[in-house]
């Protein structure tokens, strides 16, 4: 598994991510046996970088059980997903160690801007809880440019997580040059656009009850109709070149020099093998053009309004 470094300051860290929202039931509930091999077989495949939030439902304490003597061998980032008042921060890095059952955290990242609470309080809270050893690396997610300049003027942000993928690229704008320009290592997203990008859904599909998708804007109409036609095209680009969409979603992601890693959720011990996968294919300028010109002006600006 090829690595790359976090940020100008953080460690090696392999360029795919396992992201844990999907083990904790966010797009249907799993057995915890399913999920624990999930995880294992991630890991037989050097993907070692493991994403979850105190949000993603069960996510939490499944990975607990799931990385039982195995902790010393993740890079283990998880979220503050909820206010960012210093009591409920201190709270939630508590109960996140618990489930997760270790006594440090890697990186610990704001699942998201709260612009109710000033942002120099909250890097204090998390500047205190580095110096005290709970967690190791701070980091940010869905923040704009101009929230990552702010926060950067009262600590050092070794990443930043924003939504990415081919039909998402709203982080192209400002995000990406921004953690580029100023060192801060970026994790990406959505790679697969919820499912958009993995070519297994026509326009008639139906998500199980719970899944999260049967509510978001991107599934919805002709928007679901227009990424599913663009996915077609992919598809069979992707199968030209003797790969998948699935494939090329999270290659095409990690083209981009700005990206370090690229989060991946798995369902499945076969879904975790894919995704390691994915990092062996490089895309070159050429193949990169032919994909801009397949997918035109086409663009899901928000999958989820």
């Amino acid at each position: 598994m090829r690595t790359k470094q976090l940020g100008k300051l953080g460690p090696e860290v392999p360029v795919i991510c396992l992201g844990a929202w999907p083990l904790g039931g966010g797009m249907g509930e799993l057995p915890d046996q399913q999920v624990i091999d999930t995880v294992h077989a991630a890991l037989d495949c050097g993907v070692t970088f493991i994403d979850t939030a105190e949000g993603y439902r069960t996510s939490e304490s499944v990975l607990g059980k799931a990385l039982a003597g195995k902790r010393d061998k993740v890079f283990l980032a998880t979220k503050l997903s909820g206010d960012h008042s210093l009591e409920h921060m201190n709270e939630a890095v508590e109960n996140s160690l618990r489930a997760l059952g270790t006594d440090y955290i890697d990186l610990y990242q704001l699942h998201g801007p709260k612009p109710e609470y000033h942002i120099a309080g909250t890097m204090a809270g998390l500047l205190r809880l580095k110096e005290q050893g709970k967690i190791r690396h701070i980091g940010v997610s869905n923040f704009s440019a101009e929230q990552h300049a702010e926060a950067l003027q009262h600590g050092h942000l070794d990443s930043s997580q924003p939504m990415y993928s081919m039909l998402v690229r709203t982080a192209e704008e400002k995000v990406l040059p921004f953690c580029q320009e100023n060192g801060v290592g970026v994790i990406v997203h959505s790679p697969l656009a919820k499912g958009l990008l993995t070519g297994k859904y026509g326009p008639d599909h139906t998500f199980p009850e719970g899944d999260e998708r049967n509510w978001m804007a991107g599934f919805q109409g002709e928007r679901f109709a227009g990424a599913l036609s663009v996915a077609d095209e992919l598809k069979a680009w992707a199968e030209s070149q003797g790969n998948s969409l699935y494939e090329l979603a999270i290659a095409w992601t990690l083209a981009n020099s700005a990206v370090t890693s690229c989060i991946a959720g798995a369902k499945t011990p076969e879904q975790a093998r894919q995704n390691a996968a994915a990092a062996d294919w490089v895309l070159t300028q050429d193949a990169l053009q032919e994909l801009d010109q397949i997918q035109g002006d086409f663009r899901v600006l928000n999958l989820h309004r």
